[in-house]
């Protein structure tokens, strides 16, 4: 016979009852049954648990130590019984979606709740969102690719959401902000802000300077209040997604040529439920984004090879 959390379920009952006799009536057993339960764990573990008298039963030294072991492990599994109890719950009846900074999560989440609870999970970094759903800890993520580049973790599925362009924000006093296109040679001489992330946008972004004909100044990386305060205040130039909302104080500008590119991706844990709907609803959150920003609309128009994948 192996112990088992029954045997250490018994040994805890009796030393809390105080009897043998007590711990039989807690536990509704009769007390014979218990008596030679208790001698057989008593034979697994290689001695006497509880000194036993007319007066009670009281834990020999084994016995504490085996009372020790049970006061840690009988609420540890209890514990992880409730929690695996409550991650199968969720896992079967809701949406747990993790995403980096970008549009289209508030919109993805309106629509999933319309037909099940959702949970919600943010980070900077795409590797340690896919990473998480590739452990099963996330149903889906939402991240964003530079470029054709790939995405950062091959052992969930992925679907291309849109492919976007990348603009900039500038200051509504900006001797440029009245442009309707900017050669990203023309703000060679300004500092640069943007929001982080652990893919290669910072590499991308100094060869697309490289090959406009200068190297970048100082490059804020930094959350988006304080991106918008330094484009606002003529500190810094923005780089942000097409998708940008407006904000009061700032100008989005599209770059000529696009020389920076961005593709929203979505990743999904391979067992996670309702793939299809899900991302149909990923892609008309992004359709509903470019909707709302009048100056992406305007670009898309000359420029139909990006938007929302079909």
């Amino acid at each position: 016979m192996d112990l088992e959390l029954r045997h250490l379920k018994i040994v805890r009952a009796v030393a809390e009852s105080g009897s043998v006799t007590k711990a039989a009536t807690r536990l509704g057993v009769a007390q014979p049954a218990l008596t030679a339960q208790l001698k057989r764990i008593e034979r697994v573990l290689g001695g006497t648990l509880f000194e036993r008298d007319r007066t009670g039963a009281r834990p020999t030294p084994l016995g504490e130590l085996v009372l020790s072991r049970a006061r840690v492990l009988l609420p540890a599994a209890q514990e992880l019984q409730a929690e695996a109890r409550r991650f199968a719950n969720t896992h079967a009846s809701g949406f747990r979606i993790g995403a980096t900074n970008g549009p289209i999560l508030g919109g993805l989440v309106d629509r999933l709740a319309t037909d099940r609870p959702v949970t919600t999970f943010t980070s900077w970094s795409a590797t340690e969102l896919a990473t998480m759903a590739a452990h099963g800890r996330l149903d889906y993520v939402l991240v964003g690719a530079c470029g054709d580049g790939g995405p950062v973790v091959d052992t969930i599925d992925w679907v291309t959401v849109s492919a976007d362009p990348v603009f900039v924000l500038l200051g509504q006093e900006h001797p440029l902000a009245a442009e309707k296109e900017l050669d990203l040679a023309e703000l060679a001489d300004e500092q640069w802000a943007v929001t982080p992330g652990d893919g290669c946008f910072a590499d991308c972004f100094a060869a697309a300077c490289a090959r406009a004909g200068f190297t970048p100044r100082t490059m804020y990386e930094t959350d988006v209040a304080t991106c918008t305060h330094l484009a606002r205040v003529g500190r810094a130039v923005v780089l942000c997604q097409a998708t940008h909302q407006g904000a009061d104080g700032l100008v989005m500008v599209p770059l000529t040529g696009a020389p920076l590119r961005w593709r929203q991706l979505l990743g999904r844990h391979p067992s996670a439920p309702a793939a299809p709907w899900v991302a149909a609803c990923a892609k008309d959150a992004h359709a509903d984004a470019v909707r709302r920003s009048p100056v992406y609309r305007d670009w898309l128009a000359r420029n139909a090879s990006f938007g929302t994948a079909p």
